[in-house]
């Protein structure tokens, strides 16, 4: 019975290890008015008919704080890069050489910059969402276990565990939030 409750736990666990990973990586797509090519990192090319990462066809890197560069391998493949940015709307405008590509990153307005902290903190509520429904079936995982013969303060105790984890979890959500809405508000 002690490993079915260690098992919840770390299910649980997993699951909000989950959450911040996935927090984290929504969060770098939000631009903060410094160039990243995490920006244009989930972007798919249509290359000779099947969809690829945009790494796989072309260089991507930062010339500078506000420019980030796209050298294609194939010169072909730069009409097709330029409407995959076109397509993703990223709101960036591609500034094709026939070589390679720019995206100078415009500074932020302040306007702008306060959508994108009700943005990041509305990904920051959907993370701590899903680490509560973590601890919502690990909760009833232990309350099962406790009718089913478990020792009610052994319960107790592991409830108790999974509440702390979910407030540990909870806690680096919200320091996450701050860094990043700090990120965005500098200008």
């Amino acid at each position: 019975m002690q490993e079915e409750i260690d098992m919840l736990y770390d299910i649980a666990k997993e699951s909000m290890d989950k959450a911040i990973s996935h927090l984290g990586a929504e969060l770098t797509k939000i631009r903060t008015g410094k160039a990243s090519t995490s920006l244009v990192s989930g972007l798919s090319v249509d290359y000779y008919g099947s969809p690829t990462p945009l790494n796989q066809v072309a260089n991507v890197s930062t010339a500078d704080a506000k420019t980030i560069t796209i050298q294609p391998w194939e010169k072909s493949v730069i009409s097709a890069i330029e409407k995959s940015i076109f397509e993703a709307n990223l709101g960036l405008t591609p500034q094709n050489d026939g070589e390679m590509i720019r995206l100078v990153i415009p500074p932020l307005t302040e306007e702008r910059r306060r959508d994108l902290v009700k943005k990041a903190k509305a990904l920051g509520e959907d993370g701590k969402v899903t680490v509560r429904g973590a601890r919502q079936k690990a909760m009833d995982g232990i309350k099962k276990a406790v009718k089913d013969g478990y020792p009610e303060d052994q319960g107790k105790r592991a409830e108790h565990n999974v509440q702390e984890m979910t407030n540990g979890f909870g806690k680096k959500i919200e320091d996450i939030l701050k860094k990043k809405e700090e990120d965005i508000m500098t200008v």
